[in-house]
């Protein structure tokens, strides 16, 4: 294999990656592409494919349906840019952002598309479940280190759920407790405090109820050992067996996801081109404040896999 092949990484979007049309010109350009939607579509017994193309929104939204949208979109560039490109260059490392590490086990072979498909739709059901019981949210604080939100999340109750880069940190927590963090995190100087579009505390223990019935529904089905290794959020290091996979699933809903310590391990293994591979460019831009050298590159829709041609 090529050394320029094996300084790759692919990663894959998580959740308030979706938008209405997501998926479409794939679906319309690519019969690799169109194959994943309707394995997705038998495999949930309803169209979750028109729900892509389609919403309304605020039924795409709905975290059941959200996150085996935006996997399914994800594989789907997967293989519209497999099928142009003949032959996909192998990376080194693949990681995925929360639920994005759904995505990273169809693309290195430990799930098929629809036991991913019906896992993540399951895994929506139980965290809203879950965030039924204890209402909650999430919140980008800008501006503070990781020390400082710390302490604010202590007095106030919270949690620390995403380091995404530096100055960016996401916490988590009841609807009461993040009123307290944000007032506490102003007042510590911090530049922004921005409410996320979620339905709920994620990648906190309030997430143990659908952690104990992912376990179940994890249970039932039959993981491969990865075929690339698998950088994971609650470590930010790297899996290569089917058993490391199936704690981190239960390990990720209930801890921080480790983003930015995820890309710091990989370019200092030698990582220095990052493909984000789905809906949007969330995590471009978060590589990019992480890793200043790191070239980053998106496969998210009709156009772009067309110009893998090029890469």
């Amino acid at each position: 294999m090529a050394e320029e092949e094996r300084s790759l990484a692919y990663v894959f979007p998580g959740q308030g990656a979706h938008r209405v049309g997501m998926g479409l010109d794939l679906y319309r350009t690519f019969s690799a592409a169109r194959e994943v939607f309707e394995e997705a579509d038998d495999a949930l017994g309803f169209r979750l494919s028109r729900l892509c193309f389609e919403g309304p929104e605020e039924e795409l939204s709905r975290t059941v349906n959200a996150q085996p949208a935006i996997l399914t979109v994800s594989v789907a560039c997967l293989k519209a840019a497999a099928q142009i490109a003949g032959q996909l260059s192998c990376p080194l490392f693949m990681a995925g952002h929360s639920l994005g590490e759904y995505t990273a086990l169809v693309a290195s072979q430990v799930l098929d598309v629809v036991d991913a498909v019906r896992l993540t739709r399951e895994r929506g059901r139980l965290m809203q479940q879950a965030c039924d019981r204890v209402p909650g949210g999430m919140v980008a604080i800008l501006g503070l280190d990781e020390l400082s939100v710390e302490e604010v999340c202590q007095e106030a109750g919270a949690e620390i759920a995403n380091v995404n880069s530096p100055g960016q940190i996401v916490i988590s927590g009841s609807r009461e407790a993040l009123v307290r963090a944000v007032d506490l995190a102003r007042a510590m100087g911090a530049r922004h405090a921005m409410p996320l579009k979620v339905s709920g505390a994620f990648h906190t223990l309030l997430m143990q109820p659908a952690a104990e019935g992912m376990a179940e529904a994890i249970s039932q089905l039959n993981f491969g050992d990865p075929s690339v290794p698998i950088v994971v959020n609650s470590t930010a290091k790297p899996v290569t067996t089917a058993e490391e996979v199936k704690q981190e699933l239960l390990e990720q809903l209930c801890r921080c996801v480790q983003w930015q310590r995820s890309i710091e391990y990989m370019v200092g293994a030698g990582v220095s081109t990052f493909i984000e591979i789905g809906p949007g460019q969330v995590l471009s831009g978060l590589i990019k404040r992480i890793s200043t050298q790191a070239e980053v590159r998106n496969v998210g829709d009709a156009e772009s896999v067309g110009l893998m041609r090029g890469w």
